[in-house]
This record gives structure tokens, sequence and C-alpha cells, in this order.
């Protein structure tokens, strides 16, 4: 009897910290939703805080959205987040397998070159004069090809190759297949969990680019959605627009932060279950 109330109470303790955990997360997005759809009054009424509106505008959107910059700036955040997220994944997986493979000359200077990498930058000075001599100056792929490899997500892709049973490689090579078709024809078609995961982290980073956009783009009709944002945070109005007399900032501002970041809460429950077991998988053993 003891050990059953001992583990009712333990439950009962683990379910109320998961509760609030889960209102820690969830209530400051409620916020920033209600907010965006708040009119004006409302957010007078009650001094700038409130959860659930009980009138609903969507003027701070359309605001934000009536600028031509905006459109360009979603533009350029999907290009260089499809298709960097593509040669993110090529070349990273094109470079982890044969990491993978014990019987590699040089395998281990390679990866000490990788983690080597992971504790120590070339600077950004460096980078910059690379990125400028390379012509990628004021061009998206300034954005997508000094990150096209990640250290951390090489070494989570090589362990996971690591755990794929030798045979099928065997028994590929006895059927004649050469390393490139055993890699798209066995591995890759195997290796779905850990490139959702791979694939998810390196999307993530360059719909939220910001840093490099502001370091090699010049050009405002190439800057991506993260620069607009920061503008309008730091403004408080959508670029090259008046609108604080009819609208307030803190609405233009969440509705803002509502547009860039639904894109990416939209398309992560459709691939959790391969970002959980990627994650699994792929994680580097001591």
């Amino acid at each position: 009897m003891v050990t059953a109330w001992k583990d009712r109470l333990y439950t009962a303790s683990v379910y109320a910290l998961l509760s609030l955990l889960v209102v820690s997360v969830v209530f400051p997005l409620l916020y920033v939703i209600s907010v965006s759809l708040t009119p004006y009054s409302e957010v007078l009424k009650h001094g700038g805080f409130l959860v659930v509106p009980r009138h609903i505008t969507l003027a701070a959107y359309r605001a934000f959205l009536q600028d031509d910059l905006i459109p360009h700036a979603y533009g350029v955040t999907v290009f260089i987040t499809v298709v960097g997220t593509l040669v993110n994944l090529a070349l990273t997986s094109l470079m982890a397998y044969p990491l993978a493979k014990k019987y590699l000359p040089g395998r281990h200077f390679f990866l000490l070159l990788i983690v080597f990498t992971t504790l120590f930058g070339g600077g950004m000075i460096p980078t910059y004069l690379i990125v400028k001599e390379t012509g990628l100056l004021d061009s998206v792929w300034a954005m997508i090809v000094p990150g096209a490899i990640g250290s951390f997500n090489l070494l989570v892709m090589k362990a996971f190759f690591e755990n794929l049973p030798e045979s099928l490689d065997e028994a590929a090579r006895i059927d004649g297949a050469g390393e490139t078709a055993i890699l798209v024809r066995v591995v890759l078609p195997l290796s779905m969990p850990i490139m959702a995961t791979i694939g998810l982290f390196y999307a993530v980073g360059h719909w939220n680019e910001f840093f490099a956009a502001i370091i090699y783009i010049s050009d405002r009709r190439l800057h991506p959605l993260q620069v607009m944002l920061q503008n309008v945070l730091r403004a408080g109005q959508a670029p090259e627009m008046n609108i604080e007399e009819t609208l307030p900032t803190i609405s233009l501002q969440m509705a803002a932060v509502v547009l860039t970041a639904l894109p990416i809460v939209v398309i992560y429950p459709f691939i959790q279950k391969h970002f959980t077991k990627g994650v699994l998988l792929g994680s580097i053993k001591g």
C-alpha cells in the first residue's frame, strides 16, 4: 500500500511538472497571437496585456503584408530554406557515408579536422573575405554555401550510417553495385529518419537566417524574412509605412512574429515522428 501511494504521488508530481512546462510554453504563444489579432481599443483597455481577444482584426497582418519587400523576403527565405536544405543534405550525406567506413584511409585524420572545426572557427573577417573573393556578395548563395556542411550534423549522420548493418553493403557489392549505387539505392532509403532530423536542423537554420544576410547582403530586395522582422521589431512599423497612428506598434510586431514563425510551426508536426526517431538512432556514442 505504501509503495502504491508513493507511485501515485510520483505520477501526480510528474503530471504537475509537465503541466507547468506546457503552460510556460503555450502561454507566450497565445499572448503573441492574441495581441496580433487585437484591435487598438482592446489593447488600450487591457493595458497592452491580454490572452484571449474579445474582438478580432487582421489589420496588423494586412499592414505587414502591404509592402512589396515582404513578398520578396518570403520568396528569398523559402528559396534558401528549400534549396539550401537540399544542398546541405546532399553534401553532408556524401561526406558522412565514407567517414562511416572504418576502412577509409586517413579516416581518423579527417574526423579530427571536423571535430577541430566544432571548437575553433576561422572568424568573421576571413569568412567575409572568402565570400567576397568567390563573388557571392549580394547573392542568395552567400546564405547557403558558407554553411553547406555543419560539423555537428555531419557527425550525427555518420553515427547513424555506422549503425546500419554491414551485411546490406556486402549483399549489394555481391550484386555488382558500386559505392554510389549502395549509397543511393540502399543507404539513403533506410536513412529517412536521420535525413528528416538533419533536414529539420538545416531548414530551421535557413528559415531563421539573419546574421549572414546583414553581413553579405546589401540589396534590400534580397533580404530574408528575419531581417524584415528585425526592422519591424526595431522600428515598430512595417518597412516604409507610417501606420503607428492607426495601429498599435505591439500588434504589428506580434503579427510579424506570427507570420515568420508560422511555416515552421505548421510543418514540424508532420515530421515529428521521423525527427524523434532520427535523434535517438543518430545520437553519438561515447
